[in-house]
């Protein structure tokens, strides 16, 4: 004879962890991921960029004249998502399309004054993010941390 549990004692159960999900790096790493990405839109609030954009302006800043397909790349998404995105810094300004001499179907990408400003601003906060974010570990773990993601995420598929 089974015995039906209450919610209360599914609740603590589901407290308690989360049996075999937490021996996977992939659900720890998404878990973890939900928890910086709502205090990273917490942070910016609502005129703030997703971090999809937030890189792309980045990487624009310090780039200037970049292609849209080495952004793309560098991104680590497909050239048409890469449109979306563009489109979106171009509609607040941060962002200028130049044709490149030479091949006028590929875009160079161009950060505007006001768009280099609000990087500037906005790496600020995000760095404040990032601090409380990791505020429980040492630089040590910190750059520990770092170095294992960018090793993850250098894998060439």
């Amino acid at each position: 004879m089974t015995k039906t549990m209450t919610k209360a004692e599914r609740d603590i159960t589901l407290k308690e962890g989360h049996g075999d999900l937490d021996s996977l790096v992939g659900y720890n790493l998404k878990r973890a991921y939900v928890v910086i990405n709502a205090d990273y839109r917490a942070a910016l609030g609502e005129d703030g960029l997703a971090p999809r954009e937030f890189s792309a302006l980045a990487l624009i800043v310090q780039a200037p004249g970049i292609t849209q397909s080495t952004l793309a790349r560098h991104l680590g998404v497909e050239r048409s998502g890469l449109v979306k995105i563009v489109d979106e810094l171009e509609a607040r300004a941060f962002v200028e399309r130049q044709a490149v001499k030479g091949d006028r179907r590929v875009q160079a990408l161009i950060a505007t004054e006001s768009g280099s400003g609000f990087y500037a601003k906005t790496l600020e906060t995000v760095k404040a993010h990032e601090a409380k974010m990791l505020s429980s570990l040492s630089s040590d773990e910190v750059d520990t941390l770092k170095d294992l993601l960018y090793k993850i995420r250098s894998i060439e598929l």
